[in-house]
């Protein structure tokens, strides 16, 4: 990935690289506390429940879509939808602020409480952050031409990793040298600067302007009419229709994320050890950006879903083996390795084809509709807790590959049924 492959207008250079940059900038905050190893192992550590593991992880991703379905109707009758952004934004990273007042200070407080009072925060910073995606899909979906979203997201996700290594290294050698819970608050506190910076980046783009309406279509008079207009969307357009099922399917593969730090810790993986594997989880993410960013916008989003999909399988077959053969720490980074670029492909793919199949004039609608109506599948961790807790933590990861194979088979049937352009 070079920046000559990189294809934008003259006037788009300087949104296309200040966007770029307040995602890595993100992306290496939302790295500092990521749900599958920081507070995987934070809480579990706090509660030693694999239901608070999975309740961690799933309400992170149910914060996320629900309140798009309120931001959407708001912002298609709103005039800017950069307030919205504002909102959601920086209040994530006031809540993330907090998270770390209360570590750093609520040491004399018993496990439980403190674990509750946590997960409280945490909730509040998932539902918050929500705020942020109707609006951030629009704008950067108004600046960044189609042919050069991928390599924006590619080159987003590149900068966030080189950041996140060094994250990952601040995290180590936190957890390493200092208590615990000064280790996780210091953790939080990074994340919070991190994320008050990534916001700053992105308002100083500004927003373009509003595109016009088609025909005569008006923005919903009320929520009914807004809602309506979803199940209108969900009735007649088909690839909206199966990508929102193999989303569904995606959040099942998703269920064993929280779960590979178990795996990891029953196989003598220390909490010391987890900065490490978030380092290889970077290292994953940062060494597939120029593959998936390359493949998004030559082949097509549709066929790098169809690619990512394939590669959801890697992750849990991994695990499984290091199960059976009580491997150690090396065998864990490598598991983590393939976890970063799934990850990394899964968003880059998601985000690039939602813009794709979502009209101009309607995509914070569209975005809206998907996302509330994907939000379900957030809760599928807790269906993973109780298969770690009913019947073995290797049931959740055959669950995992069972649900890729389907959701390929779905983006194979979205190919056949309106087969994606190459730009």
């Amino acid at each position: 990935m070079s920046a000559s492959d990189t294809v934008v207008l003259p006037g788009e250079r300087g949104r296309f690289w200040r966007i770029a940059g307040a995602g890595a900038a993100f992306q290496a905050g939302a790295a500092a506390i990521d749900s599958a190893t920081i507070v995987a192992s934070l809480v579990f550590q706090l509660t030693g429940s694999a239901f608070a593991v999975g309740f961690a992880s799933a309400v992170l991703r149910l914060g996320w879509l629900l309140p798009q379905l309120v931001v959407g109707f708001l912002a298609e009758r709103a005039e800017r939808r950069l307030p919205f952004y504002v909102v959601g934004a920086y209040g994530r990273a006031l809540m993330a602020g907090l998270i770390a007042l209360l570590l750093w200070f609520g040491g004399g407080l018993s496990p439980a409480v403190l674990g509750a009072a946590f997960l409280l925060l945490w909730t509040v910073y998932a539902f918050i952050s929500g705020v942020v995606a109707v609006p951030y899909n629009d704008i950067v979906g108004r600046s960044i031409r189609s042919e050069a979203r991928s390599r924006m997201l590619a080159w987003r996700f590149f900068g966030g990793g080189l950041f996140a290594l060094g994250v990952a290294a601040f995290v180590s050698l936190t957890l390493d040298v200092l208590p615990d819970l000064q280790a996780y608050a210091l953790i939080f506190g990074l994340a919070a600067l991190l994320l008050v910076l990534s916001s700053s980046l992105f308002v100083s783009v500004g927003e373009p302007p509003m595109p016009l309406r088609r025909g005569e279509r008006q923005a919903p008079p009320d929520v009914r009419a807004f809602l309506h207009g979803g199940w209108q969307v969900l009735q007649n357009d088909g690839r909206f229709r199966l990508f929102l099922y193999s989303q569904w399917l995606g959040g099942a593969t998703l269920m064993a994320l929280p779960f590979y730090v178990v795996a990891a810790d029953r196989s003598g993986v220390t909490p010391a050890d987890v900065g490490l594997l978030l380092g290889a989880q970077t290292a994953g993410a940062l060494a597939s950006n120029p593959v998936w960013g390359k493949l998004g916008d030559s082949a097509g989003k549709l066929r790098m879903l169809q690619t990512v999909a394939v590669v959801r399988m890697l992750a849990p077959l991994l695990v499984l083996l290091l199960l059976g053969l009580e491997a150690s720490l090396v065998g864990y980074m490598a598991l983590f390795v393939v976890i970063g670029a799934m990850m990394n492909g899964m968003t880059i793919g998601y985000l690039g084809y939602l813009m794709e199949i979502s009209p101009d004039d309607r995509r914070p609608a569209y975005s809206a509709y998907f996302n509330a109506l994907a939000s379900p599948a957030a809760l599928l961790p807790l269906l993973g807790a109780g298969l770690v807790s009913l019947v073995s933590i290797q049931a959740v990861f055959f669950a995992a590959i069972l649900a890729a194979l389907l959701q390929l088979a779905l983006l194979m049937r979205i190919s056949r049924l309106a087969p994606e352009v190459s730009e």
